[in-house]
């Protein structure tokens, strides 16, 4: 058996709004393993995006446990929680998130300027290397407005990678892209579970989320099921198939 990244026990989230208590999880359980690549899903509201937010350690639970790589988060404080992201995950945004005047190169370098352990040469060896892992070598030296949706995105997935994590979360990250675009990043994912990453994505689309490996289907703040995906899309064959300039949709 795998390693154990992800370990959820009893979670909740509250949020107080007013006189009004929101309760944005209810008492979740959850393991995710090494190498795994996970879709969560789930209509608005249902809990999903507090979940992500709370596996990247940007917010914290009202009750239970969450381990991340054996590391219990609740324990931690502001600073420890900065460093752990730092050196644990890597986040991919449906809005990529890039700066705008800044070259590809240098915004992959970003996350690397909080480790004061490595040199400037290997810091931009380290995110020429991310940038090739994902097709881009050829346009490192290109500003976010230089490139397309789907080169902005390639990007975003680089910086994610930049500092070796042990898992990647990704928010929605075909949301803003075409068909065809949301087919290669998905491409890019499967290459990059296949090469031992673990994946966990955010997305409300039931053929974007049939490209992991297991679906995690939130409501009203619970889980409602999960399962193995069963009819699996492969995304380098539809790429095979579908001529380049094709928008329409994939899910016969």
């Amino acid at each position: 058996m795998s390693n154990i990244i992800i370990e959820i026990k009893s979670l909740r989230k509250d949020y107080h709004v007013g006189e009004v208590t929101v309760h944005a999880l209810r008492g979740v359980d959850m393991k995710i393993h090494e190498g795994e690549f996970v879709a969560i899903m789930g209509a608005s509201g249902s809990g999903k995006s507090t979940m992500l937010n709370i596996l990247g350690c940007l917010d914290k639970p009202s009750s239970g446990d969450y381990l991340l790589d054996g590391i219990n988060v609740n324990t931690m404080n502001r600073d420890a929680l900065a460093k752990l992201r730092n050196q644990k995950l890597g986040f991919v945004f449906q809005s990529y998130n890039l700066l705008a005047r800044t070259t590809a190169l240098e915004n992959v370098e970003l996350p690397l300027f909080y480790n004061s352990k490595i040199r400037s040469k290997e810091r931009r060896e380290a995110a020429i290397n991310a940038l090739e892992a994902v097709g881009l070598s050829d346009r490192m030296h290109h500003m976010p407005n230089q490139l397309s949706g789907g080169q902005q995105q390639r990007v975003a997935i680089a910086r994610s990678l930049v500092n070796n994590p042990v898992l990647i979360l990704a928010d929605e990250p075909t949301g803003n892209l075409d068909t065809r675009t949301s087919i290669e990043i998905m491409d890019l994912f499967q290459d990059l579970n296949e090469k031992g990453r673990t994946i966990v994505y955010v997305t409300h689309e039931p053929d974007i989320a049939r490209f992991a490996t297991r679906n995690v289907m939130f409501r009203d703040g619970k889980i409602q099921r999960e399962n193995y995906v069963t009819d699996r899309l492969n995304a380098k064959e539809i790429l095979n198939t579908m001529p380049v300039e094709a928008i329409e949709e994939f899910d016969q």
